[in-house]
Protein backbone atom coordinates (compact mmCIF):
# COMPACT_ATOMS: atom_id res chain seq x y z
CA UNK A 1 0.00 0.00 0.00
CA UNK A 2 1.09 3.56 -0.81
CA UNK A 3 0.89 5.94 1.95
CA UNK A 4 3.09 9.40 1.62
CA UNK A 5 5.59 8.29 -0.81
CA UNK A 6 7.12 11.76 -0.57
CA UNK A 7 7.61 11.90 2.90
CA UNK A 8 8.68 8.21 3.56
CA UNK A 9 12.31 9.49 1.82
CA UNK A 10 12.40 12.59 3.68
CA UNK A 11 11.56 11.33 7.48
CA UNK A 12 13.97 8.37 6.85
CA UNK A 13 16.68 10.50 6.36
CA UNK A 14 15.48 12.87 9.03
CA UNK A 15 16.00 9.90 11.18
CA UNK A 16 19.30 9.20 10.04
CA UNK A 17 20.53 13.04 10.49
CA UNK A 18 18.82 13.46 14.30
CA UNK A 19 19.84 9.59 15.71
CA UNK A 20 16.50 8.09 15.19
CA UNK A 21 17.03 4.46 16.62
CA UNK A 22 13.45 3.10 17.02
CA UNK A 23 11.29 1.60 14.49
CA UNK A 24 7.61 1.90 13.94
CA UNK A 25 5.46 -0.23 16.22
CA UNK A 26 4.91 -3.96 16.22
CA UNK A 27 1.05 -3.86 17.96
CA UNK A 28 0.59 -6.35 20.57
CA UNK A 29 -2.25 -8.58 20.42
CA UNK A 30 -5.50 -5.95 20.78
CA UNK A 31 -8.56 -6.42 22.43
CA UNK A 32 -11.56 -4.22 21.08
CA UNK A 33 -12.25 -1.73 22.80
CA UNK A 34 -15.76 -2.52 24.42
CA UNK A 35 -14.17 -5.21 25.77
CA UNK A 36 -10.83 -3.91 27.31
CA UNK A 37 -12.12 -0.62 28.76
CA UNK A 38 -9.61 2.12 28.30
CA UNK A 39 -6.53 2.63 29.90
CA UNK A 40 -6.83 3.16 34.05
CA UNK A 41 -6.78 7.28 34.44
CA UNK A 42 -8.24 7.89 30.84
CA UNK A 43 -11.41 8.61 28.79
CA UNK A 44 -12.59 8.66 25.50
CA UNK A 45 -11.43 11.71 23.97
CA UNK A 46 -8.92 13.92 21.53
CA UNK A 47 -8.11 12.23 18.22
CA UNK A 48 -4.83 10.63 16.53
CA UNK A 49 -3.72 11.11 13.05
CA UNK A 50 -2.63 7.52 11.76
CA UNK A 51 -0.12 8.29 9.75
CA UNK A 52 1.88 8.07 13.59
CA UNK A 53 1.23 4.46 13.06
CA UNK A 54 1.51 4.03 9.43
CA UNK A 55 3.68 0.57 9.32
CA UNK A 56 1.31 -1.34 11.74
CA UNK A 57 -1.93 0.39 9.91
CA UNK A 58 -0.33 -1.52 6.32
CA UNK A 59 -0.04 -4.48 7.91
CA UNK A 60 -2.86 -5.59 10.25
CA UNK A 61 -5.37 -2.04 10.56
CA UNK A 62 -8.40 -3.23 12.72
CA UNK A 63 -5.94 -4.64 15.58
CA UNK A 64 -4.20 -1.12 15.13
CA UNK A 65 -7.44 0.24 15.22
CA UNK A 66 -8.70 -1.40 18.32
CA UNK A 67 -5.72 -0.23 19.93
CA UNK A 68 -5.98 2.92 19.43
CA UNK A 69 -9.67 3.20 20.62
CA UNK A 70 -8.51 1.42 23.78
CA UNK A 71 -5.77 3.95 24.50
CA UNK A 72 -8.39 6.22 25.29
CA UNK A 73 -9.07 7.84 21.57
CA UNK A 74 -12.26 9.40 20.00
CA UNK A 75 -11.69 9.98 16.79
CA UNK A 76 -8.91 9.29 14.32
CA UNK A 77 -7.79 11.27 10.84
CA UNK A 78 -6.43 8.59 8.35
CA UNK A 79 -3.19 8.85 5.91
CA UNK A 80 -4.12 5.92 3.62
CA UNK A 81 -5.98 6.39 0.77
CA UNK A 82 -5.09 5.15 -2.66
CA UNK A 83 -7.07 3.46 -5.50
CA UNK A 84 -10.26 4.54 -4.01
CA UNK A 85 -9.19 2.56 -0.64
CA UNK A 86 -8.46 3.68 2.77
CA UNK A 87 -6.40 1.01 4.00
CA UNK A 88 -7.00 -1.84 2.04
CA UNK A 89 -10.79 -1.11 2.52
CA UNK A 90 -13.60 0.24 0.63
CA UNK A 91 -14.74 3.20 1.98
CA UNK A 92 -18.05 1.98 3.48
CA UNK A 93 -15.83 -0.91 4.85
CA UNK A 94 -13.35 1.26 6.65
CA UNK A 95 -16.38 3.49 8.42
CA UNK A 96 -17.57 0.24 9.40
CA UNK A 97 -14.67 -1.10 10.70
CA UNK A 98 -13.92 2.11 12.68
CA UNK A 99 -17.47 1.86 13.81
CA UNK A 100 -16.82 -1.87 15.48
CA UNK A 101 -14.49 -0.06 17.54
CA UNK A 102 -15.98 2.73 18.11
CA UNK A 103 -13.82 5.81 16.95
CA UNK A 104 -15.37 8.44 14.39
CA UNK A 105 -13.87 9.00 11.33
CA UNK A 106 -13.24 13.06 11.62
CA UNK A 107 -10.27 13.80 9.01
CA UNK A 108 -7.98 12.36 6.09
CA UNK A 109 -5.32 13.20 4.61
CA UNK A 110 -5.22 13.28 0.73
CA UNK A 111 -2.00 13.47 -0.75
CA UNK A 112 -2.50 12.38 -3.88
CA UNK A 113 -5.66 14.96 -4.62
CA UNK A 114 -5.51 17.30 -7.81
CA UNK A 115 -7.77 19.33 -9.63
CA UNK A 116 -8.67 16.42 -11.39
CA UNK A 117 -9.69 14.15 -8.99
CA UNK A 118 -10.25 16.26 -6.26
CA UNK A 119 -14.58 15.56 -6.45
CA UNK A 120 -14.21 12.09 -6.68
CA UNK A 121 -11.42 11.43 -3.59
CA UNK A 122 -13.77 13.74 -1.68
CA UNK A 123 -16.73 11.76 -2.60
CA UNK A 124 -14.93 8.41 -1.18
CA UNK A 125 -14.06 10.34 2.03
CA UNK A 126 -17.71 11.55 2.72
CA UNK A 127 -18.70 7.93 2.28
CA UNK A 128 -15.90 6.78 4.80
CA UNK A 129 -17.86 9.41 6.97
CA UNK A 130 -14.61 11.98 7.10
CA UNK A 131 -15.91 15.54 7.62
CA UNK A 132 -12.97 17.17 6.59
CA UNK A 133 -10.55 16.14 3.83
CA UNK A 134 -6.66 17.55 4.05
CA UNK A 135 -4.45 19.11 2.11
CA UNK A 136 -1.04 17.85 3.40
CA UNK A 137 1.61 19.54 0.73
CA UNK A 138 1.50 21.50 -1.80
CA UNK A 139 -0.49 19.58 -4.29
CA UNK A 140 0.63 18.33 -7.93
CA UNK A 141 4.25 18.02 -7.58
CA UNK A 142 4.80 21.26 -6.31
CA UNK A 143 6.49 19.73 -3.00
CA UNK A 144 9.64 19.60 -2.39
CA UNK A 145 12.59 17.91 -0.68
CA UNK A 146 16.43 18.68 -0.73
CA UNK A 147 18.18 15.20 0.98
CA UNK A 148 21.57 17.21 0.77
CA UNK A 149 20.49 20.03 3.24
CA UNK A 150 16.82 18.20 5.09
CA UNK A 151 14.72 20.85 3.36
CA UNK A 152 11.50 21.32 2.92
CA UNK A 153 9.52 23.49 0.30
CA UNK A 154 7.73 23.83 -2.71
CA UNK A 155 8.66 24.72 -6.45
CA UNK A 156 6.74 27.70 -8.65
CA UNK A 157 5.25 31.02 -7.42
CA UNK A 158 3.25 30.74 -3.92
CA UNK A 159 0.22 32.62 -5.87
CA UNK A 160 0.26 29.69 -8.28
CA UNK A 161 0.51 27.12 -5.56
CA UNK A 162 -2.14 29.04 -3.78
CA UNK A 163 -4.35 28.90 -7.08
CA UNK A 164 -4.19 25.16 -7.32
CA UNK A 165 -4.77 24.83 -3.52
CA UNK A 166 -8.18 27.06 -4.23
CA UNK A 167 -9.59 25.37 -6.74
CA UNK A 168 -9.13 21.69 -5.47
CA UNK A 169 -10.64 22.65 -2.33
CA UNK A 170 -13.67 24.54 -4.18
CA UNK A 171 -14.03 21.37 -6.25
CA UNK A 172 -13.80 19.00 -2.84
CA UNK A 173 -16.12 21.24 -0.66
CA UNK A 174 -19.05 21.42 -3.49
CA UNK A 175 -19.19 17.52 -2.35
CA UNK A 176 -20.16 18.73 1.56
CA UNK A 177 -16.78 17.67 3.15
CA UNK A 178 -14.62 20.51 4.63
CA UNK A 179 -11.27 21.27 3.43
CA UNK A 180 -8.25 22.31 5.08
CA UNK A 181 -4.49 22.61 4.52
CA UNK A 182 -2.02 21.26 6.51
CA UNK A 183 1.52 23.23 7.15
CA UNK A 184 5.06 22.09 7.36
CA UNK A 185 7.76 24.63 8.38
CA UNK A 186 8.18 26.24 4.63
CA UNK A 187 5.11 27.62 4.80
CA UNK A 188 5.74 29.69 7.77
CA UNK A 189 9.56 31.21 6.36
CA UNK A 190 9.20 34.00 4.32
CA UNK A 191 10.43 33.59 0.63
CA UNK A 192 12.97 34.87 -1.89
CA UNK A 193 10.39 37.19 -2.82
CA UNK A 194 9.78 38.53 1.08
CA UNK A 195 6.13 36.52 1.15
CA UNK A 196 5.19 34.13 3.85
CA UNK A 197 3.26 31.37 1.99
CA UNK A 198 1.07 30.90 4.93
CA UNK A 199 0.07 34.50 4.81
CA UNK A 200 -0.78 34.20 1.11
CA UNK A 201 -2.68 31.28 1.50
CA UNK A 202 -4.77 32.30 4.34
CA UNK A 203 -5.07 35.93 2.37
CA UNK A 204 -5.88 34.64 -0.69
CA UNK A 205 -8.56 31.63 -0.10
CA UNK A 206 -12.58 31.62 0.53
CA UNK A 207 -12.99 31.03 3.78
CA UNK A 208 -15.81 29.08 3.34
CA UNK A 209 -14.19 26.61 1.11
CA UNK A 210 -10.81 26.36 2.37
CA UNK A 211 -9.27 27.03 6.45
CA UNK A 212 -6.40 25.48 8.25
CA UNK A 213 -4.84 22.36 10.07
CA UNK A 214 -2.28 23.89 11.99
CA UNK A 215 0.98 21.48 12.97
CA UNK A 216 1.99 22.95 15.69
CA UNK A 217 5.53 21.16 16.08
CA UNK A 218 6.28 22.86 12.34
CA UNK A 219 5.32 26.33 13.34
CA UNK A 220 6.98 26.42 16.69
CA UNK A 221 9.95 24.98 14.24
CA UNK A 222 10.14 27.57 11.76
CA UNK A 223 10.40 29.96 14.52
CA UNK A 224 6.82 31.72 14.01
CA UNK A 225 4.43 31.66 17.64
CA UNK A 226 0.65 29.73 16.77
CA UNK A 227 -0.76 32.37 18.92
CA UNK A 228 0.28 35.32 16.87
CA UNK A 229 -1.53 33.61 13.86
CA UNK A 230 -4.74 32.94 15.97
CA UNK A 231 -4.68 36.71 16.80
CA UNK A 232 -3.98 38.20 13.17
CA UNK A 233 -6.08 35.29 11.70
CA UNK A 234 -8.88 34.58 13.87
CA UNK A 235 -11.49 31.39 12.64
CA UNK A 236 -8.99 29.81 10.54
CA UNK A 237 -7.13 27.04 12.19
CA UNK A 238 -10.27 24.20 12.61
CA UNK A 239 -8.01 21.91 13.23
CA UNK A 240 -4.90 20.98 15.05
CA UNK A 241 -1.70 18.67 14.63
CA UNK A 242 -0.29 18.02 18.51
CA UNK A 243 3.18 16.83 18.96
CA UNK A 244 5.85 18.16 20.99
CA UNK A 245 9.71 18.96 20.42
CA UNK A 246 12.75 17.70 22.22
CA UNK A 247 16.04 19.29 23.25
CA UNK A 248 17.20 18.21 20.02
CA UNK A 249 14.26 19.74 17.86
CA UNK A 250 13.30 16.15 17.46
CA UNK A 251 9.28 15.40 17.56
CA UNK A 252 8.57 14.15 20.93
CA UNK A 253 5.02 12.58 22.92
CA UNK A 254 3.17 15.49 23.68
CA UNK A 255 4.10 17.21 27.10
CA UNK A 256 7.83 15.78 27.49
CA UNK A 257 9.08 18.64 25.36
CA UNK A 258 9.42 22.58 25.23
CA UNK A 259 6.12 23.42 23.30
CA UNK A 260 4.23 25.87 25.42
CA UNK A 261 0.52 23.69 24.87
CA UNK A 262 -1.37 25.51 27.83
CA UNK A 263 -0.63 28.87 26.10
CA UNK A 264 -1.57 27.72 23.08
CA UNK A 265 -4.36 25.97 24.73
CA UNK A 266 -5.92 29.04 25.79
CA UNK A 267 -6.16 30.64 22.66
CA UNK A 268 -8.05 27.57 20.94
CA UNK A 269 -11.65 29.69 20.87
CA UNK A 270 -9.61 32.33 18.35
CA UNK A 271 -7.95 30.26 16.45
CA UNK A 272 -11.56 28.38 15.27
CA UNK A 273 -10.14 24.86 16.92
CA UNK A 274 -12.75 22.38 16.32
CA UNK A 275 -10.89 19.12 17.04
CA UNK A 276 -6.83 18.21 16.73
CA UNK A 277 -4.73 15.23 16.47
CA UNK A 278 -1.68 13.50 18.00
CA UNK A 279 0.75 13.22 15.56
CA UNK A 280 4.05 11.94 15.26
CA UNK A 281 6.37 11.80 12.35
CA UNK A 282 8.64 9.88 13.78
CA UNK A 283 9.88 8.42 17.11
CA UNK A 284 13.13 8.40 18.77
CA UNK A 285 12.97 6.68 22.88
CA UNK A 286 9.45 4.82 22.23
CA UNK A 287 8.00 3.09 19.97
CA UNK A 288 4.67 4.65 17.97
CA UNK A 289 2.42 2.69 20.19
CA UNK A 290 4.40 3.67 23.51
CA UNK A 291 4.28 7.06 22.05
CA UNK A 292 0.74 7.82 21.51
CA UNK A 293 -0.03 6.14 25.27
CA UNK A 294 2.57 9.04 26.71
CA UNK A 295 0.80 11.74 23.90
CA UNK A 296 -2.83 10.62 25.73
CA UNK A 297 -1.92 11.34 29.20
CA UNK A 298 -0.12 14.64 28.02
CA UNK A 299 -2.70 15.81 27.03
CA UNK A 300 -5.03 15.19 29.61
CA UNK A 301 -2.06 16.90 32.40
CA UNK A 302 -2.51 19.71 29.85
CA UNK A 303 -6.42 20.15 29.83
CA UNK A 304 -7.15 18.57 26.20
CA UNK A 305 -10.53 17.46 26.08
Amino acid sequence: MRIYPFLSLLLLLFAAACGGNRPASETGTATPADEAGMTSGMTDFGGLALYTLRDTMGKDPMAVLQEVAADGYAYIEAAGYDNGKFYGMTPAEFKSALDEVGLTPMSTHMSGMTRENATQQAEDAKAAGFQYVVIPVPPEGLFTFDPATRTLGMKGTIADASDMINEIAAKASAEGVKVLYHNHDFEYKESAEGIVPIDYFLENSNPDELNFQMDLYWVTKAGADPVEYFEKYPGRFKSWHVKDMDDQGRFAPVGTGSIDFARILAAKDQSGMEFYLVEQDMTFDETPMEAIKISHAGLDELGFK
